[in-house]
């Protein structure tokens, strides 16, 4: 994390930044929030980023009517510019401002906006996947939700991580593939791009959504057999942009040109 923090309209240092959530917040992880990827100082695909803070943050109750598009956009690039943030990312988070009544403290007040940059991650030459132990649940209230309450997948990343994976994939309760830990997730079989239906459970990424208005793809539900013997398969998501596979388990897949790999920005 870089040297400045956006806090409710106010630029703080990080080391010296002490946040007060609400109990909710606090307590049970009630918030919703973005990864942006930053290309120039700009943040990518802004527009559907806010779309789907808006919607998440509906699903959960979190009003965030005095919360414009344009000055959150706003406060983001200035905050990019103060950190020297080129090209990195960020994360967007609206922490929601209720009062807990089953613990009786607090008091109402409106969402808490906290806005951190970073620089790129390290990505590893070839991405390893494996198929995760633990599955996710379609039916669940934060189905399709990017909360703060984000420690299911972060245990199901760091459990393929302990086996020498980079990243997993996870299936629903029915067996269908859903996504990646951390990413959405699409393959190709005979020269033909697929990806998992929303209704699967699976959160509809903004670098999904984009290259889903870009590519011919056919959303389906299928289980993990069908993507274990895939073609190719690719990873996507603000931070990785649009990433490759090299394999799954120990099975290599192919490496050949492909259109998707051309649809984001190189932001190295």
């Amino acid at each position: 994390m870089k040297e400045l923090v956006y806090w409710n309209g106010q630029l703080i240092a990080s080391d010296d930044a002490r946040f007060c959530l609400s109990p909710t917040s606090a307590l049970y992880g009630k918030g919703v929030f973005t990864t942006v990827a930053l290309n120039k100082g700009e943040p990518l695909l802004w527009q559907k980023h806010w779309r789907r803070l808006k919607e998440n943050a509906g699903k959960l109750g979190i009003d965030l009517n005095e919360f414009s598009e344009e000055r959150t956009q706003d406060s983001l690039c200035t905050l990019a510019e103060e950190n020297s943030v080129q090209n990195g990312r960020a994360r967007v988070t609206f922490f929601d401002g209720s009062a807990s009544k089953l613990w009786q403290i607090g008091s109402d007040h409106r969402p808490d906006l906290l806005i951190v940059t970073g620089d790129l991650q390290q990505q590893p030459t070839e991405f390893r996947i494996t198929v995760s132990r633990y599955p996710v649940s379609s039916v669940s209230p934060l189905s399709g939700v990017k909360s703060c309450n984000y420690l299911d997948p972060t245990i199901a990343k760091s459990e393929a991580r302990q086996r020498g994976f980079d990243e997993c994939v996870r299936v629903n309760e029915r067996g269908e593939v859903v996504s990646a830990a951390m990413a959405n997730i699409f393959w190709l079989r005979n020269d033909r791009l697929y990806t998992p239906r929303i209704e699967t459970g699976c959160l509809s990424g903004t670098t999904r959504s984009f290259v889903l208005e870009n590519l011919e793809c056919e959303e389906v539900a299928v289980d993990i057999e069908e993507l274990t013997t895939a073609d190719q398969i690719f990873l996507t998501s603000a931070g990785l942009g649009i990433t490759r596979v090299g394999a799954v388990d120990k099975r290599e897949l192919q490496t050949a040109s492909h259109a998707i790999m051309e649809l984001i920005p190189h932001l190295g």
